[in-house]
């Protein structure tokens, strides 16, 4: 390569990479005002990574945000690495990559763009411009443009800001539960919060109910609305701002012998397949009961849970030969050998037909008649509805964080949601985006002034 080549080559380099400089520090300064006009602290867009992270909540995409910035970083890193390894290797061309390089950095820029576009699509939608300004946010050349004009121009303002969305959470909220019950579960669930990504983020809020004793309940609620925290909270599994007590007992000050008042049910079985059930419910026992109590006793309550849920014609049978509806029914057995006040279960009818849904909560039924209290979370609930007594729903708002947005009858939750299913209500408050009607804000207010009087 000549003199004037080189020349000419670094003079492009050289240009381009003034040129970069200054894109990102209009970027930066842009950034800087949208910030300040969505009540955020402004110098977080002096701190990279955390400067994308901090956009995307502007624009309500907290956790595109965060995939963001990892891959952000990632690609820095990456690029870094390789040129630090091609120099090692005495290579004057330090922006060669390695083909292991090159298929896992356009994989991670990939990923990269795809969640640039979608924080983007956020602003715009805070912002209410036209999508026209979406293929400017692709590429550092022009990323710059559509920040820099919201964030100087006086005709583009945030549809809400960060104070905004605090304030809808304090309207939306409700009082604690006023009736307490020597037998039943009252939750009084003020907030459950996490630390993540240089700020408190809120999980749940506001969830205040009384169980009664003898009540099989629905737990309603879609992908990310808080039902798996709701459950941690109220078994103290996963500890909140909260009382929690169940038969008079505060479950979180006395969480080591109240845990055994609980019996958890997950989704998934855990039998081995070559146990017999008998003998699957006698290890269980030996697990679940406590370890002074004689074998003899233990012996009949292994033979008084199997009759209960049916399980006595096939107690020689190994758990693999069990049918799906048996299968279930034993996973439901070992987790009620321990007799619990409060039994839960995570979709316990996934994968059964209507038949042995149907026949699992008849047993279900049976088990809150005898004066427990059953929670379950049910994606086909109306199936099985009338063998229910009351429903929670839970909802995600528009500040991300899952609330309250009923808890009754199922004959009130009808009138209050207007629709006659289970699943249409789940419809009404899901996400748009996530094939809902988007009004989870509509009916926790609608229910926290209810629930206020």
């Amino acid at each position: 390569m000549n003199t004037i080549s080189k020349m000419i080559l670094t003079l492009l380099f050289d240009s381009y990479f003034i040129s970069l400089v200054v894109f990102r520090g209009l970027f930066i300064l842009g950034v800087w005002k949208l910030l300040k006009k969505s009540g955020l602290k402004p110098w977080w867009a002096l701190i990279p990574w955390v400067r994308e992270y901090q956009l995307a909540r502007c624009g309500n995409r907290e956790e595109e945000g965060r995939v963001y910035s990892v891959t952000s970083c990632l690609i820095t890193v990456l690029s870094l690495a390789n040129i630090l390894i091609q120099a090692s290797r005495g290579n004057r061309d330090l922006m060669s990559l390695s083909p292991l390089f090159m298929v896992f950095l356009v994989a991670v820029m990939i990923i990269h763009i795809i969640y640039n576009l979608r924080i983007f699509t956020g602003l715009i939608e805070v912002y209410g411009v036209s999508k026209l300004w979406l293929p400017l946010s692709v590429i550092d050349e022009t990323r710059f443009i559509p920040v820099l004009v919201w964030g100087f121009g006086s005709n583009y303002q945030p549809g809400w800001t960060i104070g905004d969305l605090e304030a809808e959470m304090d309207r939306l909220a409700t009082r604690g539960s006023t009736e307490y019950l020597e037998e039943g579960l009252v939750v009084n669930i003020k907030d459950r919060t996490i630390r993540e990504f240089l700020h408190k983020k809120m999980l749940l809020r506001d969830i205040h109910m009384s169980i009664p004793s003898g009540h099989l309940v629905l737990l309603l609620g879609g992908s990310g609305a808080g039902k798996t925290t709701y459950l941690n909270a109220v078994t103290g599994y996963e500890k909140a701002n909260a009382e929690v007590f169940l038969s008079g007992k505060d479950m979180y000050k006395e969480y080591k012998k109240m845990q055994y008042n609980v019996g958890f049910v997950p989704q998934s079985d855990m039998l081995r397949g070559k146990d017999t059930v008998e003998n699957t419910l006698a290890d269980a026992a030996r697990l679940r009961l406590p370890i002074n109590i004689p074998v003899k006793d233990r012996r009949k309550r292994v033979s008084q849970v199997m009759e209960v849920f049916g399980l006595t014609p096939v107690k020689d049978s190994k758990a693999e030969k069990l049918s799906g509806g048996q299968r279930k029914r034993l996973s439901v057995s070992m987790e009620y050998l321990s007799n619990p006040s409060l039994f839960i279960l995570d979709e316990p009818d996934s994968g059964l037909d209507g038949v042995m849904a149907k026949e699992l909560f008849l047993r279900l039924r049976e088990i809150a008649d005898s004066g427990k209290i059953v929670i379950v979370i049910s994606h086909t609930p109306d199936r099985v509805i009338d063998l229910i007594d009351d429903v929670i729903v839970l909802a995600k708002d528009s500040t991300q964080t899952g609330r309250l947005a009923f808890y009754g009858s199922i004959s009130d939750a009808r009138e209050f949601f207007g629709g006659s299913r289970m699943e249409e209500i789940v419809k009404t408050i899901n996400p748009k985006e996530e094939g809902g009607e988007g009004r989870a804000d509509e009916f926790v207010l609608k229910y926290a002034e209810v629930a206020n009087g």
